[in-house]
């Protein structure tokens, strides 16, 4: 089977599952002499942890391991392998879930795919506990772009019905986006966005939401038409993570009721430097990078683990049935998905600017072509 890798010159292969021995990553093509140590990843995973009324209460450790490519706190240039181990999972609920397929998951999909041998406890390869090795590479990806000062921002923008009302500026995104626990830069709207949740969560249900994530100082001319364009592989990531249902750039959606003259960017100068008076493309052109702000906007599912009674059936006597979803799970998956999205984003942009030439060399005499 395939479809366990992504990425050319930057590639990761992920492996495990929710409920297995560990889930892990390895990453092919990281140059060598890249400044690597476990507390900088560590960082990274501890931002996605679930510690709160409106996580999940599984509370795994998640405590990367270096396996290799790392040596005396550098890439190699060989493969880079990391895990966590997987310790606090309780599987026994999910043994209903083969023969009674919860509503809103690929159960009796992946029964069907795998001919009944896929590991069904806790969603398997199926769950948003493999987003974890997003965020280890991610990890990596993100110090090969800050070779470049290219940095990612990213923040909640929208709980279920709630939604930020004022424009949000970088340096608030910056600077608050991770001081709440629904990772909104606007601590109002925060308070607001996790009653949603914790209402839905009392009732027994879940809610979505909207992630917005935005990209500073990215090169222009980045990008490999027109099938490895640099919107549609950011995209086609973004879809690997678990509940994501849309994704949009710039003007998004609303550039359909727009007319060309108001959606066109204008070319200026500012500062001896070539932009555009507005940013409706969001940062893209053509699959190519523009130079502007790459903005993107990702919309999230509610969680289809509900405690609510729903409706499904019964593989084995082929008859509607109802089901009450038992386990550990999220009411709102939004807040932890944002570390998982700057991630993301940062895994298929490093591929892009190590398949561009823009880095020639890390360790050592470390050059870069701007």
């Amino acid at each position: 089977m395939s479809g366990n890798s992504i990425g050319k010159k930057f590639k990761i292969t992920c492996f495990g599952e929710s409920h297995g021995r560990c889930i892990g990553v390895v990453i092919d093509g990281c140059p060598p002499g890249l400044a690597l140590i476990q507390d900088e990843v560590q960082r990274e995973l501890e931002k996605r942890r679930a510690r709160t009324e409106i996580s999940t209460q599984r509370r795994e450790e998640d405590k990367v391991e270096f396996l290799s490519g790392v040596f005396k706190g550098h890439s190699t240039g060989a493969p880079i392998c990391m895990l966590i181990w997987n310790k606090k999972a309780k599987s026994k609920v999910y043994e209903e879930y083969r023969v009674k397929p919860r509503p809103g998951h690929a159960d009796y999909l992946a029964l069907v795919k795998y001919d009944g041998f896929n590991d069904y406890r806790g969603g398997g390869r199926f769950s948003g506990r493999i987003t974890a090795a997003y965020v280890m590479a991610g990890a990596v990806a993100k110090k090969i772009l800050g070779l470049l000062n290219i940095e990612i921002l990213v923040h909640t923008v929208q709980i279920g019905g709630v939604k930020l009302s004022r424009k949000i500026t970088v340096d608030e995104i910056r600077s608050k986006a991770y001081t709440n626990f629904v990772r909104c830069a606007d601590s109002k709207a925060a308070e607001k966005m996790k009653r949603e949740i914790l209402k839905a969560k009392e009732e027994g249900d879940s809610v979505g939401g909207v992630v917005e994530c935005t990209v500073l100082d990215m090169p222009v001319g980045v990008g490999e038409p027109v099938f490895d364009n640099l919107d549609s592989d950011i995209a086609k990531m973004l879809f690997n993570i678990p509940a994501v249902k849309g994704v949009e750039f710039g003007a998004g959606f609303r550039a359909a009721s727009l007319r060309g003259s108001e959606n066109n960017d204008p070319y200026t100068i500012r500062d001896g430097k070539v932009i555009t008076a507005t940013n409706n493309a969001g940062g893209v052109l053509g699959g190519l990078s523009s130079g502007m702000p790459i903005v993107m906007r990702i919309a999230f599912k509610p969680t289809p683990s509900i405690s609510k009674k729903q409706a499904t059936i019964d593989l084995k006597k082929m008859e509607e049935t109802t089901i009450n979803v038992k386990g550990m799970h999220d009411p709102c998956i939004v807040p932890r998905a944002v570390p998982v999205i700057e991630s993301a984003v940062a895994i298929v942009l490093a591929d892009h600017v190590l398949r561009s030439s823009l880095i020639k060399k890390v360790g050592g005499a470390q050059r870069t072509e701007n």
